[in-house]
């Protein structure tokens, strides 16, 4: 299992600032919220490192990426960003929110599925309950998007990618602190689901996962 590490960064622009991490302008609630981001555990497939998160979303944000490898190829691809505005937000329903996009390529015959969109978007809903997590106001879009190559990369075979982009509140407990690190176990496992990896434990063993095309790609 690997663990999410980073560093705490308590302005939008993401700069490594000592005014956020020792300054005391850091809330002690979203301080703890990534304390526990960082301190999670993941699956081994997973390679999870910090990123500069967004500006001008919120007064405090901290951003991860992450990818599931298997040997010298990446199966599928995320980032998940942590939002906190102290004073609430109307829109979010709670002072934290979680933005996130996941992306991934599929076999082209999968798209024909006219039903994948509305499994991709259960994987995330159900990653979420299956750890048992509270969360309130979820929206999002499932994208496909198809390619074929010609001339130069005529030898590439055609290749579909489906991109999930999703934001949700989770529920706040103790101290006005929702359990970050479980949505981002949670999280975790919407990635192993949707690059085809088999369940690592009983909280998904019922998840069908999509076949992914697991060979070198000719460049």
């Amino acid at each position: 299992m690997a663990a999410a590490q980073g560093h705490i960064s308590g302005q939008s622009d993401g700069a490594d600032g000592k005014d956020g991490a020792e300054g005391g302008s850091v809330p002690p609630a979203f301080r703890s919220a990534v304390d526990a981001l960082r301190s999670a555990r993941l699956r081994s497939e997973l390679e999870v490192e910090p990123t500069r998160p967004p500006k001008r979303l919120a007064p405090h944000a901290y951003a991860l990426e992450a990818a599931v490898v298997d040997g010298e190829d990446d199966l599928a691809d995320g980032r998940l960003v942590l939002l906190h505005d102290p004073d609430g937000h109307e829109a979010w329903q709670g002072t934290f929110r979680l933005v996130t996009l996941v992306r991934a390529e599929l076999e082209p015959e999968m798209a024909a599925d006219p039903l994948l969109p509305e499994v991709c978007w259960s994987w995330l809903t159900g990653a979420l309950e299956a750890r048992g997590l509270s969360y309130g106001e979820a929206g999002g879009t499932v994208t496909m998007a198809g390619s074929h190559y010609f001339g130069a990369l005529e030898t590439r075979r055609p290749a579909t990618q489906i991109e999930i982009r999703a934001s949700w509140t989770p529920r706040e407990g103790r101290g006005g602190v929702p359990d970050t690190a479980a949505h981002l176990v949670a999280w975790g496992d919407l990635l192993c689901q949707i690059a085809g990896l088999p369940p690592s434990g009983p909280l998904d063993a019922a998840v069908v996962t999509l076949p992914q095309r697991r060979g070198p790609q000719v460049p």
